[in-house]
């Protein structure tokens, strides 16, 4: 009973009407899916949440980048979000007392919400200087999600680093940081993928990525699955389901509940020089999925081939 008792408190529902769909996202009925008491796979953990798309791209594919946590009223903390943390942490205090939460971490349970209250739990609490390793099934406490302890309706105002330099804070004395933390910071910086936001107007969640073979645009959509590949189909009939004449439309990969259409892109050009095209293509998009009719037989045709272009991230 006790089991259960934790899974649904995790799911943020109570015990009545156990037939309605579950309210993690899963499409399955209450008491087969959270009320059932297991540690199952919430598909949309963040569901609900302003900030969803900016979740899943820093969980996913941001290599560096911090945001300040949107903390529901009362709080009186400041919390910092961070892509991934020093040893891949799932928390840390520093010495100063600021509390750090981590995206990519060593370990998870089924439930990634439920995985960062619960690191923000403990951090809230943690002696300055301390740090959590891991968080997942077994870390005592009330069992609580994101969507409990956030204001729902903030994004996260994201800032992209082209390094890990914000690891170590400068000295207070103006002393160089030890050669282990040196060390530990050139490796993790000689891993990371460029990345850029293309900030343009009705467009977020989306960024430009050089791989060293080639540069994609990864963005984050906030649409039901089925929408939004009607809405590409359609206009992948028209054929206008590129950025440009240079660009190819690589497929999608579904992460968290959401998919993430990538495109392939020529890598002498800047990210900023995406601006124009992908703002474009937002307005095209907005026209298709505002479209209600039913897909022609070409659209069909065209959602099926970009079905065959989609993957999902575990």
């Amino acid at each position: 009973m006790a089991k259960k008792t934790r899974a649904r408190a995790a799911a943020g529902t109570g015990q009545d009407n156990p037939r309605r769909p579950c309210p993690c996202g899963s499409g399955k009925r209450y008491k087969a899916c959270h009320g059932a008491g297991d540690d199952v796979i919430v598909t949309r953990p963040f569901s609900g949440l302003a900030a969803e798309c900016d979740l899943v791209a820093m969980r996913e594919f941001l290599p560096s980048a911090t945001a300040p946590l949107p903390l529901a009223p009362p709080a009186e903390r400041t919390v910092t979000l961070a892509t991934v943390l020093p040893g891949a942490s799932a928390a840390l205090v520093r010495p100063d007392g600021e509390v750090l939460i981590g995206m990519q971490v060593q370990t998870r349970s089924g439930d990634l919400s439920a995985d960062l209250a619960k690191a923000l739990a403990w951090a809230l609490e943690a002696a300055p200087g301390s740090a959590l390793p891991v968080v997942g099934p077994g870390l005592a406490g009330e069992p609580t999600r994101l969507q409990d302890v956030l204001d729902t309706g903030a994004t996260l105002d994201l800032t992209v680093h082209a390094d890990f330099g914000w690891w170590v804070p400068p000295p207070e004395d103006g002393s160089e940081p030890a050669a282990d933390v040196v060390a530990t910071l050139e490796r993790a910086n000689s891993v990371i993928l460029p990345t850029e936001p293309v900030e343009a107007e009705g467009v977020r969640s989306a960024y430009w990525v050089d791989t060293g073979a080639k540069a994609h645009l990864r963005w984050v959509r906030p649409e039901p699955e089925d929408a939004l590949q009607a809405a590409l189909a359609r206009l992948q009939a028209r054929d206008e389901l590129n950025l440009s004449p240079e660009t190819r439309y690589a497929g999608a990969f579904r992460a968290h509940g959401l998919l993430v259409p990538v495109w392939d892109l020529d890598r002498e050009q800047h990210a900023k020089e995406w601006v124009e095209p992908v703002a474009a293509f937002a307005k095209r998009l907005d026209k298709a999925l505002a479209e209600t009719t039913p897909l022609t037989d070409a659209e069909r045709r065209a959602r099926d081939a970009l079905a065959g272009k989609q993957v999902t991230l575990r």
